[in-house]
């Protein structure tokens, strides 16, 4: 599946901001890229800041030889964490727009990798899902701030700190509660 996301309105494409209230373990201080958004069937997506710090050819001695080697592997989301899933993505600067694959077969990310400047693959295990309505409820209450792709948004962090990043970028007003500290007593 791949897609343009230079539409807003698109659920498809966004990004999902974890609000810095969130303590949900899984989804707390994520960065997560929505690969599909059905109002009837539900959303999926992948969290995008949370490297397990392994390559392709760490893993796999097939991959050890081939172009995928140094691709990197993240944590895509609790669900299914034993499948493995490849998704790459690039901007489009005189566009304004980013270009997604999701769920691509390792030919298509070798293609992919070798026609495209800039181009970035990424390995994820499993990915995060929402059933009917539930990332709908989750929004209404404000426990994920959605925007579009931006060009850069994605390049340079990781982890925690891509989030913050990206807080502080989008909601600057929630940049303290993005410093705050875990638990509060340390302060």
């Amino acid at each position: 599946m791949s897609f343009d996301s230079s539409s807003p309105e698109t659920q498809s494409g966004s990004v999902l901001i974890a609000h810095p209230a969130m303590r949900d373990a899984h989804f707390s201080k994520t960065v997560v890229l929505i690969s599909a958004h059905d109002a009837e069937d539900g959303s999926m997506g992948i969290i995008i800041n949370r490297p397990i710090g392994k390559t392709l050819g760490d893993i796999d001695s097939e991959f050890a030889a081939c172009t995928l080697a140094s691709v990197p592997i993240y944590e895509g989301g609790p669900v299914q964490t034993d499948q493995m899933l490849l998704a790459a993505w690039y901007w489009i600067p005189e566009q304004f727009s980013f270009r997604f694959y999701f769920g691509i077969t390792t030919q298509k990310a070798q293609e992919l990798m070798a026609s495209i400047k800039g181009v970035e693959v990424r390995a994820f295990l499993g990915y995060a899902g929402w059933t009917k309505g539930q990332l709908e409820a989750e929004r209404e209450e404000k426990a994920w701030i959605v925007t579009s792709v931006n060009g850069h948004m994605m390049e340079g962090l990781e982890g925690a700190a891509m989030w913050r990043e990206i807080i502080a970028t989008v909601s600057p007003e929630l940049t303290l509660l993005a410093d705050a500290p875990e638990d509060p007593e340390v302060n």
